[in-house]
């Protein structure tokens, strides 16, 4: 472990870091925003490939974590690159479905990246890995964290879904729930964070378990059923597009107590489709975002000038991916993936926005980090309500 000293000289400098990318002349590098495929070479650009949802019901959090990483990118480029090479971003669209996502990664390993930090909904970011990995891709991931990812040789950025659920299960012993009703949306994501909550409950009474179907609008049948075990706290593991119609139809039903979703559902768009009024008394599980942060406020000024918005859930997890990706080249010397991998594994205490990072053995990002937050920000973004000290 890092001592205390160096940790504070580390975090000194990276915060040093941060104040100047306000000031970068945030110019993309050539194609960056997605440029053409071809082979890497010694002497050409890194090309880190990205996955992400830029169609579907997610695709608003795609251009979160594109500019997100682009940003990092350019502040890399800036100060020379890795190992004297230029960082170039290449996307593909994984539309947040696996058949889509396996395509999309085989056609950025056609592209020619030699690293990979993407990935948001963990049923599409799965098939990735063997594909990666087969390719000597190493595999950074800054959003996904089913507990099905860890231990498969890829890297993530946020916390598990085990410790998400510890973070849910911290919380509702906290305000003293005695009766909870867990509901998923049948995706990967959402069905391993519910498993984990009740696995984790340790005391906790779950009073119900539902499954919802997230094509469809109308969940009177699910919204009934939960409503049966009287509950006092409801929690969502799913995305936030059913979850926006089903915290409506909770309410349209009566139901006016606390409702604590997970962080598939933290968006300013969940307000937008529950309805304001609908939205009182929902709290949710998330790691902290730039504005809970000191010095957060530098780095959204650099982000807004680049990508014209604010931004979102997973835009600032992503540049750290390309930062931590970066990092650990330039400690390989190289970007052979067993060098990079290495590399990886000996992070101990590298220095973020969002923290100190150090990597557990399977690849998992030790501590989590996760608060409770609210959408009580303007337009509904969620901002911190609880850090669960």
């Amino acid at each position: 472990m890092i001592s205390r000293s160096h940790g504070r000289m580390r975090r000194t400098l990276a915060a040093g870091a941060l104040a100047a990318s306000a000031t970068l002349i945030l110019a993309g590098c050539g194609g960056g925003l997605g440029g053409d495929g071809g082979s890497s070479s010694n002497d050409g650009p890194i090309k880190f490939g990205m996955l992400a949802p830029f169609s579907g019901s997610e695709a608003a959090f795609g251009d979160y974590m594109k500019f997100g990483a682009q940003l990092a990118i350019n502040e890399i480029n800036a100060d020379g690159g890795v190992n004297g090479r230029q960082i170039e971003l290449v996307t593909e669209d994984d539309a947040c479905d696996a058949t889509s996502a396996a395509s999309a990664a085989n056609k950025l390993v056609s592209a020619g990246v030699e690293g990979s930090v993407g990935g948001y909904c963990s049923g599409a970011t799965q098939p990735t890995l063997p594909i990666f990995h087969d390719a000597g891709v190493a595999m950074v991931i800054p959003a996904a964290n089913s507990t099905q990812l860890v231990g498969k040789g890829a890297f993530m950025i946020n916390g598990t879904g085990t410790q998400q659920a510890a973070a849910t299960v911290a919380y509702a012993k906290k305000v003293g729930a005695q009766s909870v009703v867990v509901i998923d949306d049948n995706t990967d994501y959402s069905v391993d964070l519910a498993n984990q909550v009740e696995a984790q409950a340790d005391g906790l009474n779950i009073a119900k378990r539902e499954s919802v179907n997230p094509q469809e609008r109308d969940f009177s049948a699910n919204v009934n059923s939960a409503l049966g075990a009287n509950p006092d706290l409801i929690v969502w593991t799913g995305y936030y597009p059913a979850g926006g119609l089903l915290i409506n139809q909770f309410r349209q039903a009566g139901y006016d107590g606390e409702i604590l979703v997970g962080d598939g559902s933290v968006d300013a768009q969940l307000s937008a489709i529950a309805g304001a009024d609908s939205i009182q008394n929902v709290v949710g599980t998330f790691t902290r975002t730039p504005d809970m942060l000191e010095g957060g406020d530098a780095w959204v000024a650099a982000y807004k000038e680049l990508a014209g918005a604010d931004p979102g859930p997973y835009s600032m997890q992503t540049y750290e991916a390309v930062q931590v990706l970066a990092h650990a080249m330039n400690e390989a010397g190289s970007s052979d993936y067993d060098a990079v991998i290495a590399a990886l594994n000996a992070i101990d205490g590298f220095p973020l926005l969002s923290g100190d990072l150090t990597f557990a053995e399977d690849g998992s990002r030790e501590g989590g980090g996760f608060v409770i937050v609210a959408p009580t920000g303007e337009g509904g973004t969620f901002v911190l309500h609880d850090d669960l000290s």
